[in-house]
């Protein structure tokens, strides 16, 4: 976010505990939490809805419809949910006592920068989970079908596999899912880090993403499958 080329993970973590201690590693989260749950929920039911209205009724269901499913789903979401991604964002990056929680975030921002300002970054993070959320959803239903189909005898490790795909899919889209500047758009910001840094700093955050979202993908789809199970929702 900051585009410091001196920061590596560890400095980071000990910069922001010595700036709000550890309390500060979890500057955000509130908001994450309340915005996951809808956005998980809306993203999920989207697909299923998609899934069926590009498939006759009994018609088995291929991968490029899945993709193209996921990746309605995922814009869905977003659209759905992203003024509250801003506010998650304002709130992590934020130094301590900036804002005095989500209520006061908001307020700030609507008093100094105008209701557009919860959608700023909207184009570029749409480019991003378009790719992002076609490949991860594809890919993971072709995987489990694939498995249960041949009654695989690693199913246990189902999940784990999903898990690298999913991340292979965020390293597709990551390229694209870069934050505008009051002074800048989506193409000046993209170019100006491409001269500045080189490719390489379009790709800057990409190791802490993947120590969160190997856990975090792992965890959705094993309680999305169950949820399914419990509440008796077929498989299509």
């Amino acid at each position: 976010v900051h585009g410091s080329k001196s920061m590596n993970i560890f400095g980071g973590f000990r910069q922001m505990v010595k700036e709000g201690g550890i309390r500060s590693l979890w500057r955000g989260n509130g908001t994450n939490v309340i915005k996951i749950a809808p956005e998980t929920a809306v993203k999920f039911w989207a697909y299923e809805q998609y899934k069926k209205l590009l498939t006759e009724e009994g018609q088995k269901i291929g991968t490029f419809e899945r993709f193209i499913s996921g990746s309605m789903a995922g814009a869905t979401a977003q659209t759905f949910i992203y003024p509250v991604e801003v506010l998650k964002t304002r709130l992590a990056v934020a130094k301590t006592g900036q804002y005095s929680g989500i209520y006061g975030c908001a307020k700030k921002i609507l008093k100094h920068e105008g209701f557009g300002a919860f959608y700023k970054g909207y184009v570029p993070n749409l480019l991003g989970i378009i790719p992002y959320a076609g490949i991860d959803l594809a890919v993971y239903e072709v995987s489990l079908e694939q498995c249960l189909n041949s009654k695989c005898k690693y199913r246990a490790y189902i999940h784990r596999i999903i898990d690298l795909a999913s991340s292979f899919s965020f390293i597709l889209s990551f390229l694209a899912m870069v934050e505008g500047t009051p002074q800048l758009n989506m193409v000046g910001l993209f170019r100006r880090i491409v001269s500045k840094e080189g490719i390489s700093g379009l790709y800057r955050g990409i190791t802490p993403n993947f120590m969160k979202v190997l856990p975090a993908v792992g965890i959705s789809y094993v309680v999305y499958e169950n949820m399914k199970q419990t509440l008796g929702v077929a498989q299509k």
